[in-house]
């Protein structure tokens, strides 16, 4: 609880005192925007191992091409956001429209061409994000979905949105799946954080130009087999972090399934 505590309060206190103290980059070049964006999301990190003792792996990152392709990433914690800016070379990330009205954060995500989309315009706003995906992608940026639109609790059913197929078809792009374990020890909803390794997997892509059904089942069923396999190897570590009740839940059925 200390450390959660303090890290909270360091990491609040760093977020505001870089996005004032590099404000004037909203007025540099696109990059510099983004290379402060990077540094950012570099200090977080560094914060959560040093106080609280939360580290992270990426397995896979050899398999991501230079260039524009299209990542599919599990949504699990605020943390997603911060890991991906620092992982990949220059992301457009698919974020709520209302993050952009958020003093100076919402100024930077702007300046740096995330793509915002409003989750209740319907089938307009889906077609404003595919078209703003494809200038970000035409100019060689990885564009980055959470296909389920909103964060969800580890060991939660699937739930996954219209506009990732919309994006695979519009961006004939290959797909990078992206499995995470992060809600187990950076938690939506909670403050509380928990030692431990999160593991990010990058998985194989799944080529551009195969039918609307067949790349939704081959996507989820990428993510959510490799998810479950995430969260089964925390829950079996040394230190297992606390596993919320829908974690607890799908651990039981796979428990079940391996017996069947």
């Amino acid at each position: 609880m200390i450390r959660s505590i303090l890290y909270a309060i360091a990491f609040y206190a760093t977020t505001v005192a870089m996005l004032l103290g590099l404000s004037w980059m909203l007025l540099a070049p696109r990059s510099w925007a983004m290379a402060a964006a990077k540094a950012q999301a570099s200090v977080s990190l560094w914060l959560q191992r040093v106080i609280v003792g939360t580290d992270f792996i990426v397995r896979g990152r050899e398999k991501l091409p230079p260039g524009a392709i299209l990542v599919a990433a599990k949504h699990q914690s605020a943390w997603d956001t911060i890991v991906l800016v620092q992982l990949l070379h220059d992301p457009a990330l698919v974020m709520k429209q209302e993050l952009k009205r958020i003093p100076i954060y919402g100024w930077f995500a702007a300046r740096v061409k995330m793509i915002f989309v409003r989750r209740t315009g319907g089938p307009g706003a889906l077609r404003r994000m595919a078209r703003d995906a494809g200038e970000q992608a035409a100019a060689g940026r990885e564009v980055v979905i959470f296909p389920e639109g909103t964060r969800r609790a580890p060991g939660a059913p699937p739930d996954y949105k219209p506009g990732v197929i919309m994006l695979y078809e519009s961006l004939g792009l290959p797909c990078y799946p992206v499995a995470l374990n992060s809600g187990l020890y950076w938690p939506r909803r909670s403050w509380r954080r928990y030692p431990g390794t999160i593991i990010i997997e990058i998985l194989d892509p799944i080529p551009p130009g195969l039918p609307r059904k067949e790349f939704s089942s081959r996507l989820q069923d990428a993510i959510e087999g490799a998810s479950d396999r995430l969260l089964g190897e925390a829950a079996d570590g040394a230190n297992p972090p606390p596993m919320p009740e829908s974690a607890r839940t799908r651990l039981d059925e796979m428990a079940v399934n391996a017996k069947n």
